[in-house]
């Protein structure tokens, strides 16, 4: 792999600026340990000068008066611009991410589609309407932007992470800050030359890459910042709660997962064998959404599982630029060192690694597609957030148990049912407290389908087509028609 670095720079109020003290911050590509990209690093005082742009651009800028139409072709103008670049954006991505170049491509078509499906809400957002309250009365609801949001987004997914939150944020008539992941900037600062270049108001969007400990923390807890959208660990995000408590911000939190898929005796063998080894290794794991426990009914556990391994000895790592790689790197040394903490816990617990389990022998930080079985649910594997190609096997004998381990975790993010028979699918996935149930498929998504967690995996909901509205506040005009008396005016 030869080729220069990326050279990015802070985006503050439309213009490309260094870190106010010359500081920058090299990215190394996790397949290949060679720099890929050299960054401006935010500090404290970046971070304040693109949230006051922002501010500015809010309460004395075009954008939040626009119309919805204006918004609209601004943000169509984007998905478009997304489009054109989308094999640049898709090597940037690999590079910096570690995942298959064809994942990446993939990712970034589907980003092009959350603009422009939240070009849409832009033309559709509206209020409410009162002529129930007597003939002297009139109830008048108004859904207005929120103001100056705070964006930060994760290393897994940066570029499809920031088109499931700035769009709509956008499409709101809001103003925004955002932090991409220091380890995963590229594509968002390269959105940020699509965003000008299709007109968006200087200052409406601010991007800044920087550490989560400094840039992360000034975004979490200015006064000036309405709002907080964060997509992250269920720890980290725990953390941006209590910080942003301190003005009472808004916050909406896409967090953890783990996520069962739940095998009965009658479904589609081979769709859920696939199933099952595509919703663990996709990404490498590295996913709030992975199928990273297995709940299989104990009549064919065993039959399973040994399927499971043989397809998954079948799966190719390696290098993410080679075609028919299905699974990269893992994008950070730390990341590396937590997944094998479990594999090697999960051992000494008393579980059985039928498969993988080890870092590979190879440049570059891979680990082998791993299976455990004999996992039972007091196992911290059985209940922590592993993120990575690591899948815990469990039993159950019935419905009703299948359903209590779905619900043993102090997650909710997603679930899978694989069943023939639809009762079973939709009894199960009606008692299953998880914000996304899919019956007889795993790791769709669409536009037009809200996406969040229940419990610890978050708050609120993103995509669908209230999407724009978490960006807005309510209003209420009550307003009285004619003369007013009341007790205390004259008589």
């Amino acid at each position: 792999m030869t080729r220069p670095p990326f050279q990015g720079k802070l985006l503050i109020d439309g213009a490309w600026v260094d870190a106010a003290d010359g500081s920058t911050l090299e990215r190394k590509s996790p397949a290949h340990d060679k720099v890929v990209a050299v960054y401006a690093q935010a500090g404290v005082a970046d971070a304040e000068r693109a949230i006051a742009a922002a501010r500015r651009a809010f309460d004395r800028g075009p954008w939040p008066h626009m119309k919805g139409a204006e918004r609209a072709r601004i943000l169509r103008a984007v998905a478009e611009g997304i489009l054109a670049r989308k094999h640049e954006l898709a090597l940037m991505e690999t590079l910096e991410n570690g995942k298959p170049l064809a994942q990446s491509l993939a990712e970034i078509e589907g980003a092009a589609d959350l603009w422009h499906y939240a070009a849409t809400l832009a033309r559709n957002l509206h209020g409410d309407s009162y002529n129930t309250l007597g003939e002297k009365t009139l109830g008048v609801l108004l859904r207005e932007p929120i103001g100056v949001v705070s964006v930060i987004t994760p290393w897994n997914f940066p570029f499809l992470i920031v088109s499931q939150k700035l769009p709509f944020a956008l499409a709101a008539g809001c103003t925004a800050v955002v932090k991409p992941a220091e380890v995963t900037s590229g594509t968002t600062v390269m959105l940020g030359e699509i965003l000008l270049a299709a007109g968006i108001p200087h200052g409406v969007v601010n991007i800044l890459v920087g550490r989560g400990s400094v840039v992360g923390d000034v975004l979490v807890t200015h006064p000036d910042v309405d709002m907080l959208s964060f997509t992250g660990s269920t720890g980290v995000g725990k953390q941006a709660v209590a910080k942003s408590a301190q003005t009472l911000k808004k916050v909406s939190m896409e967090l953890g997962g783990k996520n069962p898929q739940i095998i009965f005796p009658d479904c589609d063998w081979d769709a859920a064998l696939d199933a099952a080894v595509f919703g663990i290794y996709f990404n490498a794991g590295q996913c709030c959404n992975s199928g990273s426990r297995l709940l299989v009914h104990e009549a064919i556990a065993e039959k399973f599982a040994a399927a499971l391994v043989e397809r998954s000895k079948l799966v190719k790592v390696g290098d993410p630029l080679v075609s028919g790689v299905q699974v990269g790197a893992i994008t950070t040394d730390k990341q590396l060192e937590t997944i094998l903490s479990h594999v090697d816990g999960a051992r000494r617990a008393g579980a059985t690694v039928a498969l993988g389990g080890l870092r590979m022998d190879a440049p570059g930080m891979y680990v082998e597609p791993t299976v455990v079985t004999g996992v039972t649910r007091d196992m911290a594997i059985a209940g922590e957030e592993v993120f990575g190609p690591v899948l815990a096997v469990l039993t159950f004998k019935d419905l009703d148990e299948a359903v209590e381990l779905a619900n043993s975790t102090l997650y909710g993010l997603s679930a899978a049912v694989w069943s023939r028979d639809f009762s079973t699918c939709l009894g199960a996935a009606r008692r299953i407290k998880a914000g996304t149930v899919w019956i007889n498929t795993f790791l769709e998504g669409h536009a037009e389908l809200p996406f969040g967690g229940y419990r610890e995996s978050g708050i609120g909901r993103e995509l669908g087509r209230f999407a724009t509205e978490d960006y807005t506040e309510t209003k209420t005009l009550h307003m009285h028609l004619g003369e007013r008396t009341d007790w205390y005016l004259p008589r």
